[in-house]
């Protein structure tokens, strides 16, 4: 079952929340739109087929869709929750081409301010300004490869990573669990993702490190301590790598218990749980 919420619009642009309970494992019958758009993954796992070759989505996963590029989707670990944008491609200046791209931390926060300017009000400007840097951000990102054995293996490792597999801890016991070399495994996974390992690994502990700032995380030694990090200055060079900015910046910038944070988490949180 689908759900659409729509977040705010403009003249060239529209944000929408997506949910989805579905469960199905088979692909949905194909479908063509006739917009330009990005779609993020706020919560959950699916999959997307498109002309001729299919990705997995997770929040590291975005897509940029295209006009009458015909589409399927499968849900085969439950539902999901997506930030949909359909936007006219004159807005950054230049055509944009349909492809999967990874979703690095900087992305993850222009993606969360964007949801935060999405209850402020202000949509001739602060809205517009957060879209823009979202979509021009994940328009520069790199696409995936195509192979399907090699995309297969980094998806997997995607997994565990992204759902806290015990293994996923160190590379030679993610490795064991995926049944490859870990040489194998750390050649493919920057092969297909553009990214190392380790640092897709950061990525995501990054991300949970904003998602608990976000929540009014108030002590950041017992948030590394939790995240796996050293100590709180280990967090503290990993996000302001990642990120550009440090812990204490991020409070700041998401703004926890504001009217705006509130107001686009309330938003999300109507829709369907992933």
């Amino acid at each position: 079952m689908l759900s659409v919420s729509m977040l705010a619009a403009g003249p060239a642009f529209t944000m929408a929340a997506v949910g989805c309970r579905s469960d199905h494992t088979r692909w949905s019958e194909p479908e063509a739109r006739g917009d330009h758009r990005l779609v993020l993954v706020r919560r959950g796992r699916f999959r997307r087929w498109a002309d001729g070759t299919d990705a997995d989505l997770d929040p590291t996963m975005a897509y940029l869709g295209a006009p009458g590029e015909e589409e399927r989707f499968a849900h085969p670990v439950g539902g999901d929750v997506c930030t949909s944008v359909s936007f006219d491609p004159s807005l950054l200046g230049r055509p944009l081409a349909a492809t999967t791209v990874y979703v690095d931390a900087r992305v993850d926060l222009a993606h969360r301010r964007l949801l935060t300017a999405a209850g402020t009000g202000d949509l001739d400007y602060a809205l517009t300004e957060e879209l823009l840097r979202l979509v021009a951000a994940a328009a520069g990102g790199l696409p995936l490869r195509t192979v399907p054995a090699d995309r297969a293996l980094a998806a997997a490792a995607r997994q565990a990573i992204t759902e806290g597999a015990p293994e996923a801890a160190g590379l030679c016991s993610l490795a064991a669990l995926l049944e490859v070399s870990p040489y194998r495994l750390s050649r493919v996974f920057s092969r297909e993702t553009g990214v190392s390992l380790t640092r897709y690994r950061n990525r995501v502990r990054v991300s949970r490190a904003m998602d608990r700032i976000t929540e009014g995380e108030a002590s950041l030694a017992d948030l590394a301590a939790q995240l796996g990090f050293a100590d709180q200055a280990h967090l503290t060079r990993t996000v302001r790598e990642h990120v550009g900015h440090t812990p204490t910046a991020l409070r700041r910038l998401l703004a926890p218990g504001s009217r705006a944070s509130r107001a686009a988490r309330s938003r999300s949180d109507v829709l369907v749980p992933g």
